[in-house]
């Protein structure tokens, strides 16, 4: 089983481009949690102040986000994105110092074109 403190290595499948594609796709089937993580990291990752650790950190759980056939396939229903969500959590609590309240205004912004309804603070529970 792959562990989530090793998901650097998937950097080499990071791009802005398949990242904004998978999103599209794939926003509301994933969920507003996994949406929100990839956001928040997505944000974070356009930060001049974010050291190239965290980026590489960074790079890889949105790396293994893109990859269709990871732990649990993306399209398994329920489970498919069990194992991304974790790699995505990983990667925020790697990083959490350079969230700052501007990258969270602009994720929930961006979370919101995507889920009309949502509970914000249900959200932010999750992802802890």
């Amino acid at each position: 089983m792959r562990r989530p403190t090793d998901i650097e290595k998937y950097q080499g499948n990071y791009s802005e481009k398949g990242l904004l594609n998978k999103l599209s796709k794939v926003a509301r089937w994933a969920g507003a949690k996994v949406v929100y993580a990839v956001l928040l990291l997505y944000y974070v990752l356009q930060s001049p102040d974010v050291s190239s650790a965290d980026k590489t950190k960074i790079w890889g759980a949105l790396g293994y986000f893109i990859l269709p056939t990871d732990l649990i396939l993306d399209f398994i229903p329920l489970a498919g994105y069990t194992d991304d969500l974790a790699a995505l959590v990983y990667a925020l609590h790697a990083v959490a110092k350079n969230i700052t309240p501007a990258i969270k205004e602009r994720a929930q912004a961006k979370l919101a074109t995507w889920f009309k309804s949502i509970d914000q603070d249900k959200i932010d529970e999750a992802i802890k």
